[in-house]
């Protein structure tokens, strides 16, 4: 099998689960690191030329990271897709296994094992903080509904103020993020890289917790130990 993967959650996957059948990564993907196989450009827009001369068996995509465009083509080309799309844990965990099943792998890799236990291992939360995520700014973006972040959040106590909008990634303004009080604002490093000096400043007064981007968004091998690292700086706002 000859696999090209269009998503760094699951290029790390497959490279920690089936190795030798990974042949060609985004420029995107940065884990694991020494990563040594093909590059075949963005997520948004690979070099499919580059992909199909790769001759892959399977190509894997995210519905909200890749083309459908890009899809299409490949399907004409008569190259096999896989598309995924988790809105919860649950859900990643789930075609996380399915994919292990369809590389060839005959149990569950030892980092999916961890990751079901670090999640069930969680306490239900109590009361949650209300807080709002951007991910992007200049225009300011947040978290919406039916996103595999919230969800992730919600497990470890925080509210997602934006979780019933209509959009999945509404666009308010400044003013109206600060309308909606906040208990706490969620600030992850990517895909907007916020820090200590861009982010917090915006929101004078309230908690600003700056938290790993891949750990509340990435569906693979890091979630094994994305609570206890996101518990950890939910925990310690600035």
């Amino acid at each position: 099998m000859r696999v090209v993967s269009l998503v760094p959650s699951l290029t790390e996957a497959v490279a920690l689960t089936r190795p030798e059948v990974l042949v060609g990564a985004t420029d995107w993907c940065t884990h694991p690191a020494g990563l040594d196989v093909a590059r075949v450009g963005g997520s948004k827009y690979p070099d499919l030329a580059r992909v199909l001369a790769l001759r892959p068996d399977l190509v894997l995509l995210n519905e909200e990271e890749n083309r459908r465009a890009d899809a299409d083509a490949l399907l004409a080309a008569g190259v096999p897709v896989r598309v995924t799309f988790p809105r919860t844990v649950p859900e990643a965990l789930t075609e996380l296994a399915d994919l292990a099943g369809a590389l060839g792998a005959t149990a569950e890799p030892d980092w999916l094992v961890a990751a079901r236990r670090a999640w069930a291992a969680l306490p239900e939360p109590g009361a949650l903080r209300r807080a709002v995520v951007p991910v992007w700014r200049r225009p300011w973006v947040v978290l919406g509904s039916r996103t595999f972040a919230g969800d992730v959040l919600r497990r470890l106590g925080v509210a997602n103020l934006y979780a019933e909008d209509a959009e999945r990634y509404p666009r308010p303004d400044l003013a109206e993020l600060r309308a909606r009080r906040p208990e706490l604002v969620v600030l992850p490093d990517e895909p907007y890289r916020f820090t200590a000096d861009d982010g917090p400043e915006s929101f004078p007064g309230v908690p600003c917790a700056l938290v790993s981007g891949r750990h509340l968004t990435w569906y693979g091998p890091s979630l094994a130990e994305a609570p206890a690292l996101l518990a950890a700086q939910l925990a310690q706002p600035g």
